[in-house]
């Protein structure tokens, strides 16, 4: 449901979506990097297996993302 839900935001904020297999070179060598979960909803990944991803901090499209999911989880509250 929150996966769903950060593509749902995504596409309305015009990224293209798309669902590719990875390995491990493509994690290291990623501009941004997060995961969604129902309790952690959008969370930036900084480092994997102790290497920086991108510049090791929060890339401005998870922000983003993580702004515009926090807008719609809370309509209506």
């Amino acid at each position: 449901m929150t996966r769903d839900a950060v593509i749902e935001v995504a596409r309305e904020a015009t990224y293209a979506i798309e669902e590719l297999p990875l390995n491990r070179y493509d994690l290291y060598t990623a501009d941004e990097m997060f995961l969604t979960g129902t309790a952690a909803e959008v969370v930036a990944v900084t480092k994997l297996d102790g290497r920086a991803i991108g510049s090791g901090k929060p890339g401005p499209t998870t922000q983003q993302l993580a702004k515009r999911f926090k807008a719609l989880a809370t309509r209506g509250d």
